[in-house]
């Protein structure tokens, strides 16, 4: 397979997961826009304060099985190890079943003490408790993704959060409704996992265990035991890499609940799933990067990992700045727009932390490149560093500047370790980093900005910068030389897939080739 055909397979499961990742914020943002207005800032406020332990417990669970079973499933693939493979999946799945389990447990027993001594705030109990329901069903969904990211069958990934928000927003809806208050969010969570479990299980066999024979004989507990020391090699630094992930963006929430009432935790977290709305392309990149970074390591092609890495760099920096300028923007017409005039209080925060996440996403893509590459350890380091870093700054911030010190905090440790990464991920693969690339993006995007500044800070000003936005960001990055003839090449491939928009696509795509180097 020729690397045009490895950029185009990074391209197309980029492009699924970013499809699957757009649904589950979409999906997230349509359960937030519905509770946020059913519970108000106080109600929303608990479910925002329990959000973090549900992300905790569930990483704690899985133990970091999902990206091991992505990673070794795509190695031995790689080299026709198909009963290794499945060997993988079959470990993985009895171990984070058994810890899924017993964290359900711990949650559930932990829950009034949490809330009534860390918090002081006893209406969070209930919330809590409910968590313990999703645990289990949470860890069976990631093997069930691990696996499919491993094979490539990145629509099944797809359709298995389809479901999951499906069965989410809907049982959500139905609890609150009923008087469940805010354990009612979180009991639509759960029923979310549920579904998603079983659908996951039925796609499992039917699409990708299939390929994966039963081998003649059947591996010794020795031999399993030996296999699991391997996984878990892997998978706990990387399960101490996601924990430290979400401590980067959840001790906000975590100091506010403990120093400030619930409603400033509310649009505190009104404010958080937009600002990380540019994560749904950095995610949909480092999902695929992660087995096929592995893939390239492997079968020792420095070059075909060289093309993962710049293409994967610039695709995301091309889209990832300009829409985090558009957010910083716009905060407080997106807010109202999404959750009510109510949330608006959490626009300031937001135009901060959304930089953050910009480079964030960054620093995620290098990430999953050094964990393809056999260094998991390296990214939970950093991370561990950045997270005492954070929780520092944000109970030194949080007292003095409310809201907005935690989200200074959050940009100011995200900054902090992108650049530690983005150094040793160079140093390891000994892959220059397209700063050309970067410095075009970045000057478009302030091209771009400066007349959204003209627009009004309201729906229509909202609405009027969708539409110029990109017209003026692909004008700009266009005369600068910022599109490549591969660009263009990969855009008339997939151009006629738009649609009814295939037609704009083309146009589009007539005038980039004018100025495609």
């Amino acid at each position: 397979m020729g690397n045009s055909d490895k950029s185009s397979k990074i391209l197309r499961g980029s492009f699924l997961m970013m499809v699957s990742y757009l649904f589950f914020r979409v999906g997230g943002y349509l359960y937030r826009f519905i509770l946020s207005r059913m519970l108000g800032p106080e109600g929303y406020g608990l479910v925002g304060l329990t959000t973090p332990f549900q992300g905790i417990f569930q990483v704690l669970s899985a133990g970091g099985f999902p990206p091991a079973i992505s990673k070794f499933v795509a190695q031995h693939n790689a080299v026709n190890e198909e009963d290794v493979a499945r060997q993988i999946i079959l470990t993985s799945l009895k171990f984070m079943m058994v810890a899924g389990t017993l964290f359900g447990l711990l949650i559930f027993f932990s829950a009034e003490w949490i809330a009534n001594f860390y918090f002081h705030k006893a209406a969070m109990v209930y919330p809590l408790q409910a968590v313990a329901l999703i645990t289990p069903f949470s860890v069976i969904v990631g093997a069930f993704r691990g696996a499919f990211q491993g094979v490539y069958k990145m629509e099944l990934v797809v359709a298995s959060r389809v479901v999951e928000q499906v069965f989410m927003i809907g049982m959500a809806v139905v609890f609150v409704s009923i008087g469940f208050y805010a354990a009612g969010a979180v009991l639509g969570t759960a029923f979310g996992f549920i579904a998603s479990s079983i659908v996951s299980l039925i796609l499992f066999k039917k699409y990708v265990w299939v390929h994966f024979p039963k081998p003649a004989t059947k591996i010794s507990f020795k031999d399993e035991l030996i296999l699991l020391k391997t996984l878990l090699v892997f998978s706990i630094p990387v399960a101490i890499t996601a924990l430290s992930e979400m401590a980067i963006y959840d001790v906000g929430p975590l100091v506010i609940g403990r120093y400030l009432p619930a409603e400033d935790a509310g649009y505190y977290t009104t404010a958080d799933p937009i600002a990380r709305l540019p994560l749904i392309i950095s995610l949909s990149v480092a999902a695929v990067i992660l087995p096929a970074a592995s893939e390239a390591a492997s079968l020792n092609d420095k070059r075909l990992l060289e093309t993962y890495i710049i293409q994967s760099y610039r695709y995301v920096t091309l889209l990832v700045v300009p829409l985090c300028v558009g957010i910083a923007i716009f905060a407080r017409p997106l807010l109202s727009l999404l959750f009510g005039p109510d949330y608006i209080f959490g626009a300031s925060a937001l135009s901060i932390l959304v930089f953050g996440m910009t480079f964030y996403t960054l620093f995620m893509v290098s990430s999953s490149i050094i964990q393809g590459i056999g260094h998991p350890r390296l990214p939970m380091v950093i991370l561990l560093i950045g997270t005492v870093i954070n929780i520092g700054l944000n109970f030194m911030l949080v007292p003095l500047y409310g809201i907005i010190g935690a989200a200074i905090a959050t940009t100011i440790v995200a900054f902090l370790i992108m650049i530690a990464i983005l150094w040793k991920t160079i140093k390891l693969t000994e892959v220059g980093l397209p700063y050309t690339d970067f410095a075009k993006v970045g000057f478009t995007s302030i091209i771009m900005g400066l007349p959204l500044f003209l627009l009004p800070q309201n729906y229509y000003g909202l609405f009027a910068g969708i539409i110029i936005s990109p017209i003026i960001f692909v004008i700009v990055f266009a005369f600068i030389g910022g599109f490549t003839k591969r660009d263009v090449k990969m855009l008339q491939k997939y151009g006629n897939k738009f649609g009814p928009l295939s037609g704009v696509v083309e146009i589009i795509v007539k005038f980039i080739e004018r100025f495609a180097k």
